[in-house]
């Protein structure tokens, strides 16, 4: 990799002119296709984040406490210099139940402002976590709010004011499980054992050890790294001891989309994605998860087999930008499932997961989000703007189109959606269920039917963005705040790190 950086770093200066052309601002930086198929050991067992400690106070409040903080961890190429909540790297599982009230007290004892955002997770503005809302350096801040959705895949990170990919990129990252009952209830739970998080991560390592960056003067979608990390495990091999396994993969990387597989092709249940179980199994041999996005696959493995689970390259015929600016021709071993020689018996998948109810297109508000050069429908993101104003309870339809050259996502806060439509057709079956992240290749349009219900709050602004990391920080993301009716918009200003 680093034989490459001075290559790289001549050819970006005459690609450069082109990114500028292109009005970007920003270098493209050749890069060569990765592929480690076939060369990953699968020499460390997979590290599992322990469940978050809790207390339930006399209000009948769940209580969890998270300190974000310098480490240093040993992913296998020296000492690195990592961030962490409650330790050196990544943060602990959060495990919540459907109706249970919960507050989160969080420290920074980063050098470095941040915030931590409950992605995915229906809650009041104020406790969102976005960049209105920094915790400074020594400071706490505190996120309160009673859990009102069904079982779930969730996550947090950070989202301060334009330092969002930097701090990811360190470490910072954790799942959250909301627990639901009904079917959900039948499928694989017992954390660590045959319910696992398979947080996904792409790093590039200098020589002396630390985290680096491959494409140094910055990529068109930014940071695409050459060595994966799974739950911060290097080379990662899982023992199986059932004979259902699940796994809650999350993209946690800071620009890079994965297509999931197996390496023999076999086909698995796609049972869940972003906002929660779908209404039933999705048999399929793989699925792609982009920048931010979940899925809850169940794996059936045989006694004594070894199968990989591995990353496709996600879009190999996108032209050229795509596939070598873009990580679209890459290919990753990812992770090693073990079945031991004996297998215990699990429950059969359900055929009926969830109800999903849909939502009415009838009478929905219009919008349009136009995704190009960086920016939404032309503009930059401004924390004293808002740019829409939804009332509380009125389904909305969101029609988002990416006029780009390049791929983009878009993450909405405070709220799940449902897809309408991707190009005029209907949606998918990993579409189909409740989400919070869609992928958008160049030239696509997809529609979403949004509602925000129980919070409003004139004086507080939920995000939406493109999830691509640098792309959020570079300004490509807007302010939406929810208020009654009769109610006028007030924000509050913050002051600002």
């Amino acid at each position: 990799m680093n034989a490459l950086r001075p290559l790289r770093v001549l050819l970006a200066v005459v690609l450069g002119l082109v990114a500028g052309g292109l009005g970007y601002g920003g270098w493209l930086v050749l890069r060569p296709s990765v592929d480690t198929i076939g060369r990953v050991g699968f020499e460390h067992p997979l590290r599992v984040p322990p469940l978050a400690e809790s207390t339930v106070d006399g209000g009948g409040v769940r209580r969890f406490a998270l300190d974000a903080r310098p480490g240093v961890s040993d992913f296998g190429h020296g000492r690195t210099a990592t961030w962490g909540y409650n330790g050196a790297y990544l943060g602990p599982t959060l495990r919540v139940k459907q109706g249970e009230k919960v507050r989160v007290d969080v420290h920074n004892g980063l050098p470095d402002a941040t915030t931590v955002h409950w992605h995915g997770m229906h809650l009041p503005a104020g406790a969102d976590g976005g960049p209105a809302n920094p915790i400074r350096p020594g400071g706490t801040g505190t996120a309160a709010w009673t859990v009102n959705q069904p079982a779930a895949t969730l996550w947090y990170h950070p989202h301060p004011d334009g330092r969002t990919e930097e701090q990811v990129y360190k470490g910072l990252a954790g799942m959250v499980i909301v627990d639901g009952s009904g079917p959900a209830a039948d499928l694989p739970s017992q954390y660590g054992v045959d319910d696992l998080p398979v947080i996904v991560q792409d790093k590039g390592f200098e020589d002396n050890g630390n985290f680096g960056v491959p494409n140094p003067l910055g990529g068109t979608l930014g940071i695409l790294g050459d060595t994966l990390l799974v739950n911060g495990t290097e080379g990662p091999f899982l023992d199986v001891t059932s004979s259902l396994v699940r796994l809650r993969l999350l993209n946690a990387s800071t620009a890079r989309s994965y297509l999931f597989a197996f390496s023999d092709g076999r086909s698995f249940d796609l049972v869940g994605t972003d906002g929660g179980l779908l209404a039933a199994p999705y048999r399929t041999d793989r699925i792609e998860v982009s920048t931010g996005e979940r899925a809850e696959i169940i794996v059936a493995m045989k006694p004594g087999e070894r199968v990989v689970l591995r990353s496709l390259p996600p879009n190999p015929d996108g032209g050229t930008v795509v596939r070598q600016f873009q990580g679209g021709g890459d290919r990753f071993d990812v992770l090693q499932l073990r079945a031991a020689a004996a297998l215990s018996p699990s429950r059969p998948v359900p055929a009926h997961l969830a109800d999903v109810a849909r939502l009415d297109p009838a009478g929905a508000v219009p919008r349009t989000f136009e995704l190009a050069n960086r920016a939404i429908n032309g503009q930059k993101m401004a924390m004293d703007r808002v740019d829409v104003v939804a009332t509380r309870d009125v389904t909305e339809r969101w029609t988002i189109h990416n006029d780009d050259f390049m791929q983009h996502n878009f993450h909405l806060h405070g709220t799940r959606f449902q897809v309408a439509a991707l190009n005029g057709r209907a949606p998918p079956p990993p579409l189909s269920g409740w989400k919070d992240t869609v992928n958008l290749r160049p030239g696509d349009r997809i529609e979403l039917l949004v509602r925000f219900t129980d919070y409003a709050d004139p004086t507080t602004a939920y995000m939406y963005h493109c999830h691509l990391f640098k792309h959020e920080d570079n300004g490509m993301m807007g302010q939406v705040v929810v208020i009654d009716p009769g109610q006028q918009v007030s924000l509050t200003h913050h002051h600002h790190p």
